[in-house]
């Protein structure tokens, strides 16, 4: 089954934690801290796998989580890394971030592997932190946390050409008969509901890779009818092939059908309408002459607005070859590198670093706080001022220190020293 929307969620692997130890051996006097780091998380990779071209695996697995790193341990051993985790997608998928619709990464052209989370770094032992002041800090710093992201994954067709036009108007039958492709082909609507790809060769020419786009109507861009579903795989298209009913076996006027089309390409991206265009004036077969001619209609309406108009039979093979010839030379005037999307998405935001802190208990019932985070909160914060004094209080509630002295057994009266500065604990 043709999948072309996912959507999951991927998390990095946490940064292992420092370990707190100390060299305690015989005949080693003031062995010192000995605690070790902890070991890197693991990233979320995402990778181009040329043997994929749905993203069907997805529809039933949600959840990508990478490994965690392992904690350090004592005697300055560094806690183990964490495996990364490698999400193999088809070539053309788009990553968006699920709340705000910003593209991640386009995994197109020469993008075939890229990191999108980072794993957390580890956090250093409390071998790192002795000081000649602090000689036996008893405090290490925690390991970076997990990056964590919901992810709406598009997979957007890589195509040159897109063939364009309501239901039933032969664009299935016209693909069949330049290319390899074999698309489902019956005289009723929304026989297409998935694009086809397929590759057209040119007699002294190198080629090009042709789609048949999903039928359209109108208001699409709005998301009716088979919408977003058709208008996605326009988007990577270099020139567009208007196919219309010439002969209007349905009672369709061609002209308004054109217009129509166009009309929901500028709605759901403006410069859609910018692509080159050609229209397949298709089911000349079934032209009868009854006054003037509807490909002359169609030559006066769109040719001085620089759209060729090609009449062709996509049943009998009538007018093919000048059609896929003019198309050629059309995208000779373009360029063919893939259309890559640009990123749109910061992912240095889910980012942050988390310093150690300790809380302690001393023989005369006093709580000590202390450590890089503390004192880096103290060297920016005024607590004369009530305004600085109320980010303190928040910072200490925030960075869960007030609960840690809760579970330390804290009572109402008791006295917080941090750094030289002493605080009656009150709730």
């Amino acid at each position: 089954m043709f999948a072309d929307r996912a959507k999951i969620y991927i998390r990095s692997g946490k940064g292992g934690d420092g370990h707190v130890s100390f060299r305690r051996e015989l005949y080693v006097p003031c062995g010192g801290p000995d605690g070790g780091d902890g070991g890197r998380g693991g990233n979320i990779i995402f990778e181009v796998d040329e043997g994929l071209n749905t993203l069907s695996d997805f529809r039933h697995i949600h959840k990508y989580t990478a490994q965690d790193g392992e904690p350090g341990g004592k005697r300055r051993c560094h806690g183990k890394d964490g495996s990364d985790l490698i999400i193999k997608v088809p070539e053309g998928t788009v990553l968006k971030d699920f709340e705000s619709g910003k593209v991640i990464a386009d995994m197109s052209g020469e993008n075939r592997r890229e990191v999108i989370l980072k794993g957390g770094r580890g956090g250093q032992g409390n071998m790192n932190f002795a000081t000649p002041t602090m000689q036996a800090p008893k405090y290490a710093q925690p390991g970076q946390p997990a990056q964590e992201l919901w992810v709406q994954m598009e997979l957007k067709v890589i195509a040159d050409v897109g063939l364009v036009g309501f239901p039933n108007v032969g664009k299935s039958t016209l693909l069949s008969r330049v290319s390899n492709a074999r698309p489902k082909i019956a005289n009723y609507h929304f026989t297409t509901l998935n694009p086809h790809l397929g590759v057209v060769d040119i007699d002294g020419g190198k080629g090009f890779v042709m789609a048949d786009i999903p039928g359209l109507i109108e208001g699409a861009s709005e998301g009716i009818g088979l919408g977003h579903d058709f208008l996605r795989h326009i988007e990577r298209t270099r020139v567009l092939v208007h196919v219309v009913d010439a002969a209007s076996t349905e009672g369709r006027d061609p002209i308004a059908d054109i217009k129509a089309i166009n009309k929901e390409l500028e709605a759901y991206n403006p410069d859609l309408i910018k692509r080159p265009q050609i229209i397949a004036a298709n089911k000349i077969d079934a032209i009868y002459e009854d006054g003037e001619s509807p490909i002359d209609k169609l030559k006066a309406e769109f040719e001085p607005q620089g759209i060729k108009v090609y009449p062709i039979s996509a049943v009998s093979g009538q007018g093919i070859k000048e059609l896929l010839y003019a198309v050629y030379d059309l995208l000779k005037t373009v360029n063919l590198s893939p259309l890559v999307f640009e990123k749109e998405f910061d992912l240095t935001s889910l980012s942050g670093v988390l310093l150690p802190y300790s809380v302690e208990v001393t023989e005369d019932g006093v709580y000590v706080v202390e450590g890089p985070r503390i004192e880096k909160m103290l060297g920016y914060t005024n607590l004369e001022s009530e305004k600085g004094f109320s980010f303190f209080q928040k910072f200490l509630k925030d960075n869960g220190i007030l609960e840690e002295l809760e579970n330390a057994g804290i009572e109402e009266g008791d006295t917080v020293r941090m750094y030289g500065l002493e605080f009656d604990y009150y709730k």
